[in-house]
């Protein structure tokens, strides 16, 4: 005989256990909450205290606005928020937290004591919680704002505690969170202290309000705020702003990507795709870019209400975020020159219509955008494709850099129209070219940089000319589910920009009747799958302008200079002017740097000069 189980209500202990969860991962989650909170009352200053990696002790104090008194029992019971009243609230909440979660599911798990005084109010208050369970409540001195101490967490639940890390691993979450928190409110001040004990080190961070350069140098690095671009785009309701890392400053591990929707922190594929896409052609294989960036749109374009972290967001409009983001970050980083690299050691600034080039609209310290400067009397000569072959070739470029750009004495005398790398002094193992720049000396990896001015010489030649597409005799027909035939189908147009015609023959065929000249011998039907997988996650797809990329790609590199090649000063000068016109040209196809260049203080001190 079977044995039906009946329906029956949790208790609410239990029940605050299971949502505890979702909350409550480890301390981070803790620091996260009660920072968010901090932030929601308008703090401008939050101090943080750990012991024993947050298990110990998580100690939060802030001066917001607090909290009245008579409300501090209900701020520990579930689905109680001062932040939204109705359901109506949640499409288009604009505080960081909602939910009314947060203080409950820690309470239920930790030992928490409260106290707070309200803006206005003669007095404090304070209450206590161990485990669910009400201990202690009364007046309590206290300036206005509020203080959280979380003790002994898991002490009721020791199972869950054995999933901890070590303190050290703990406390590295909680660093993270607490600088990822502190990147969105450059304007409140933030301090982070971790007492010494269990292997873990005394340290203590400090983050004053309102200085950007130096919130930038602590929680990332110095070479960041000078290996960096700021950016500041705006497209219709979108607006996406703050720093991103060149191409050439990037980090094993993804560790320093910084992403934020209207003020929120969040981790989300579309974003992570569409950056990955526009560092795509000037990223080193196996690497990360770096940077800290901003996402604005109307609240309700978006749904933070996913998960109980708030990590997750959804978009309404996703293939549209998507283009957004790639788009400006791929403009910003095209529009990169040598020049602007070794024009200063100040942050470049990249604006886009309708929005000044400021950081954070509570700072004074924005910076004009910083062109690129090719000297006196420069001549912008573009890299324009020849009929005879892939563009870019050394003959050409000779003919077509203007004359005064070219020196047969080694480079001549230095002045102030000093092209920014300089003029060739000579040839290096038939690898290098060595320059001389006004800063000092420039060397060349002359393959790399031909490599690059090909590759981007056959792009151009691409969007100018648009998309050849080649017919098939006999249409190749691929067999997919039909889930992903509908998607193939609804995506016709999208795929006709990008060369591919289609036709539906069956509900899980499609035929593919003309394909981009440049990829007639690849293998298509693959092609289309990673489309479909790409549309399905993304809403979007770039994989077939990829797939031209890396014939082109190959094009290049076997019709660059090679190593060996003797080159004349002219072919030097002129390969050297070509870069300072060339998208991307301080890094190759692969990612790797085209020139290196020291200054003379720094050949000085290999001499011991001046010392």
């Amino acid at each position: 005989m079977i044995d039906v189980r009946r329906v029956q209500s949790l208790e609410p202990y239990v029940a605050d256990q299971i949502a505890a969860g979702e909350v409550v991962e480890r301390p981070a989650s803790i620091v996260k909450e009660l920072i968010e909170n901090s932030l929601d009352a308008g703090a401008g200053q939050i101090d943080v205290q750990i012991e024993g990696g947050g298990v110990d002790l998580v100690f939060v104090r802030d001066d917001g606005h607090g909290i009245v008194a008579e409300d501090l029992p209900l701020a520990l019971q579930r689905h109680a928020t001062s932040k939204i009243e109705s359901a109506q609230d949640l499409n288009g909440v604009a505080s960081l937290g909602f939910r009314g979660e947060a203080l409950a599911s820690v309470s239920s798990v930790a030992r928490v004591k409260v106290t707070s005084c309200a803006v206005n109010s003669d007095a404090g208050a304070m209450l206590e919680v161990h485990g669910g369970n009400q201990l202690a409540d009364g007046p309590a001195p206290h300036n206005v704002g509020t203080t959280v101490e979380v003790r002994d967490l898991f002490f009721n639940t020791p199972a869950r505690r054995k999933f901890l890390k070590t303190d050290r691993a703990e406390m590295r979450q909680i660093d993270l969170t607490f600088k990822r928190l502190s990147l969105a409110h450059m304007d409140v001040g933030f301090s982070l202290a971790q007492a010494a004990g269990h292997a873990a080190r005394a340290r203590q961070l400090s983050l004053a309000a309102g200085s950007i350069e130096q919130r930038l140098e602590k929680v990332l690095s110095a070479d960041f705020v000078s290996q960096s671009i700021q950016i500041d785009e705006s497209s219709g309701a979108y607006r996406i702003f703050g720093w991103v890392g060149l191409p050439a400053h990037h980090r094993r591990q993804a560790d320093q990507q910084f992403f934020y929707v209207n003020g929120r922190a969040i981790r989300d594929k579309v974003v992570g795709h569409a950056v990955r896409q526009a560092y795509q052609d000037v990223m080193f294989h196996g690497r990360h870019a770096v940077f800290v960036l901003f996402l604005e749109l109307p609240a309700e374009a978006v749904d933070v209400n996913v998960h109980p972290t708030k990590h997750e967001v959804r978009f309404r409009e996703a293939r549209d975020v998507h283009d957004f983001i790639f788009g400006s970050l791929h403009r910003a980083l095209r529009n990169l020159r040598p020049g602007q690299a070794l024009a200063s050691d100040e942050p470049q600034v990249i604006a886009g219509e309708g929005h000044a080039t400021s950081w954070n609209q509570a700072t004074n310290d924005q910076k004009p955008p910083q062109q690129a400067s090719f000297g006196v009397g420069a001549a912008m000569v573009p890299v324009a494709p020849s009929t005879g072959g892939p563009p870019g070739g050394l003959a050409q470029l000779v003919n077509e850099i203007a004359p005064q750009w070219t020196s047969g004495e080694g480079g001549g005398e230095q002045s102030e129209g000093m092209p920014p790398l300089g003029y060739a002094l000579a040839q290096l193992q038939g690898i290098y070219i060595v320059a001389q720049n006004a800063q000092g000396l420039v060397m060349v990896d002359m393959h790399a940089a031909h490599e690059r001015i090909v590759y981007e010489g056959l792009k151009q030649e691409l969007e100018q000319t648009g998309i050849t597409r080649q017919p098939l005799l006999v249409p190749h027909l691929v067999s997919l589910s039909e889930a992903d035939a509908d998607i193939l189908e609804d995506a016709h147009a999208q795929l006709m920009d990008a060369g591919v015609v289609i036709d539906r023959t069956g509900p899980g065929t499609i035929a593919i009747r003309e394909v981009p000249a440049l990829l007639k011998h690849k293998q298509i039907g693959q092609m289309l799958e990673e489309a479909v997988a790409d549309i399905v996650a993304f809403g979007t797809t770039r994989e077939i302008q990829r797939r031209q990329y890396d014939v082109l790609a190959s094009i290049a590199c076997h019709g660059s200079v090679r190593a060996n090649r003797n080159m004349s000063i002219n072919e030097m000068n002129a390969l050297l002017r070509a870069m300072e016109q060339t998208e991307n040209a301080g890094l190759c196809n692969h990612g790797r740097p085209t020139y290196v260049m020291r200054s003379m203080s720094e050949l000085d001190a290999l001499f011991y000069r001046g010392q």
